[in-house]
């Protein structure tokens, strides 16, 4: 009982970074009483210049082996296997960097403590499901970091800021012992959701745009966080996905069941800043379509391969080919039909936050395949 209680608790707090810092079941104040830390900031000592050279600083990285969770497969239903992606050919060598989402509800810290049980055991979960599309990968690194509280995201305040900016120093800090690591003539897969995908933002802009790093990129995956087609896609260094044989650009998209309450979303997103400094306003929010490979448009249950359905601990599940069709709407979100049953952790308004990426499993290895045999071909 109190395992699942976790996962209720956890589900919730994903909606309020989804949905743009609110609940829809709960007000402003209520919220942030609950999550939000009252303490002041502690600035998070840096870690050693060599601390990403430890294995123990990664939940995924070569030579983990069998306890590696973006190595976890499911099974397709009723086969017990996992049949190989679709595709004539299998792709180039490739390494992913994944950063997973926010796992840490304590609101004792603004930052999670590297060494805090129940955050990285619930982060290893998610890495189970949300980075095991890009198994086709010869390389998946997945860090650990000290990721912002969910309350972070509840608060307009400098020590929230300043939790996100610790955050994302030790996200940049795993970057670069990735990108020195990996083999200099091996592309690479850009990968994240939520706070993930956040932080992944930011290091596109920052240490992505204008290097040579730029050019190895086969396709950034920023999955759970709007991106402004107008306020935020020209600022970042690579172009959305039009067709699914594109390499060098962006893939983004947020799930919502019908009928869709994606208001909190929606107002929360217009009175944001974009990266260009303006309100993001009714500006369009990228959708791609992640059974097509392309923007926008509408794609069958029938086309959709297999969705990956957790089991009620969320630690396993199996593959349903079928399960869902995927639609983008004039708002920019992704609609999924009538609720699938998915599980418990499918949050207000119909929103399927939590299962952006498993809703959509082997479309996503399938995807991320083709996407590395045509950066290849271009070469």
């Amino acid at each position: 009982m109190a395992r699942k209680f976790l996962y209720l608790v956890l589900a919730i707090a994903l909606l309020v970074i989804a949905a743009g810092f609110a609940l829809n079941i709960w007000s402003r104040e209520l919220t942030a009483l609950a999550l939000v830390p009252s303490s002041e900031f502690v600035e998070q000592d840096p870690l050693a210049d060599n601390a990403y050279q430890d294995p123990e600083m990664w939940f995924s990285r070569p030579g983990i082996g069998i306890d590696d969770p973006a190595r976890w497969q499911p099974a397709i239903q009723g086969e017990g296997r996992v049949l190989p992606p679709s595709g004539e050919t299998a792709p180039p060598d490739f390494a992913v960097f994944f950063v997973h989402p926010t796992s840490y509800l304590d609101r004792n810290n603004w930052n999670a403590p590297l060494d805090d049980a129940e955050s990285q055991k619930v982060a290893r979960l998610y890495l189970r499901g949300m980075a095991s599309p890009f198994n086709q990968a010869s390389e998946i690194w997945a860090p650990r970091y000290r990721q912002a509280t969910v309350g972070a995201f509840l608060t307009d305040s400098e020590e929230a800021g300043q939790a996100l900016d610790a955050a994302y120093r030790d996200v940049a800090q795993a970057f670069a012992y990735f990108r020195d690591t990996v083999d200099a003539g091996t592309p690479i897969v850009i990968a994240g959701h939520s706070q993930g995908a956040l932080h992944l933002l930011r290091l596109m802009r920052e240490e992505v745009a204008g290097t040579p790093l730029q050019q190895r990129v086969i396709a950034s995956y920023i999955v759970g966080w709007p991106i402004s087609i107008d306020r935020d896609l020209p600022a970042l260094p690579f172009p959305a996905c039009a067709t699914p044989d594109q390499s060098g650009c962006i893939l983004s998209w947020s799930s919502f069941a019908e009928p869709a309450d994606p208001s909190a979303l929606l107002e929360t997103y217009a009175s944001s800043a974009g990266f260009d400094g303006e309100l993001r306003g009714q500006s369009a929010i990228l959708c791609t379509n992640p059974l097509t490979g392309g923007i926008g448009g509408a794609a069958e249950a029938a086309s959709n391969p297999g969705t990956l359905v957790p089991d009620e601990d969320m630690a396993n599940g199996e593959l349903v080919p079928g399960l869902v069709p995927a639609r983008c709407d004039d708002r920019g979100l992704l609609l999924i039909g009538d609720p699938p049953e998915m599980g418990s952790a499918v949050l207000p308004g119909n929103n399927y936050h939590v299962y952006d990426i498993p809703l959509f499993w082997r479309s996503i290895q399938a995807d991320v395949g083709q996407r590395a045999s045509a950066w290849q071909a271009a070469r």
